[in-house]
């Protein structure tokens, strides 16, 4: 019965999905970052990026029992449904703005994600107007 439910999930946010607009966020002609699922270097959360308003964010749809435990120290309760990217504008054909969540400082970040290639983001957090930055880079799932 349980699966069943779980199906019925799947398919009613995935034809939710196909219901988002995707024109202000597309990178680059046939490739939008929309619909998509990213994983962390440390391959212990996944994140769906979609469209929020118009502009681009990423929900955490899969998290490793650590990085769960981690999220919990930080103060985040429940990592999984957690919106990591948030509002992200397009500033060119392969680079976005916006904020980074890091849950297991439960603080945001200014951030800018930066398409690589078609399998890869660049994720920086910034602090002190962009002086100090760390990135990640992500891959497709």
């Amino acid at each position: 019965m349980a699966a069943k439910h779980l199906v019925a999930r799947c398919m009613l946010a995935l034809a939710c999905l196909g219901a988002i607009p995707a024109t202000a966020l597309a990178a680059t002609p046939g490739q939008p970052l929309v619909h998509t699922l990213w994983v962390n270097p440390f391959a212990n959360v996944k994140v769906a990026i979609g469209d929020c308003s118009g502009k681009l964010c990423g929900w955490v749809v899969w998290a490793s029992p650590e990085a769960e435990k981690d999220a919990r120290e930080g103060g985040v309760a429940h990592l999984v449904g957690t919106q990591v990217l948030q509002n992200y504008r397009p500033v060119s054909s392969a680079q976005w703005q916006g904020r980074v969540f890091v849950p297991d400082m439960s603080r945001s970040f200014t951030s800018t994600i930066t398409r690589i290639d078609a399998g890869t983001l660049k994720i920086s957090g910034c602090i002190l107007g962009g002086l100090i930055c760390k990135s990640q880079l992500w891959h497709r799932a």
